[in-house]
């Protein structure tokens, strides 16, 4: 099982806000994931990044990908 980090959409229509998962590469975006480990919305200014740096860094140590967006949002945050 290949694990990513990656968004997953919780907002509305138009009001975009996304949870930071831990999630089997084959789910879908929106699907079953194994843990949250953070979150972002992109609509306030600054954006709020909101990560737990430990549970990314067990994450990251156990082998999961972070996607492209996710990956950003880690460097953003000074995390990997």
């Amino acid at each position: 099982m290949a694990v990513k980090l990656r968004l997953t959409r919780i907002g509305s229509k138009k009001n975009p806000i996304y949870r930071v998962v831990a999630a089997d590469s084959r789910a879908p975006r929106d699907g079953k994931f194994l843990e949250i480990v953070g979150r972002y919305n992109p609509q306030t200014n600054p954006s709020l990044i909101e990560l737990d740096e430990t549970k990314v860094k067990n994450w990251l140590g156990k082998g999961a990908q972070p996607s492209e967006a996710v990956a950003r949002l880690l460097k953003v945050k000074g995390i990997g």
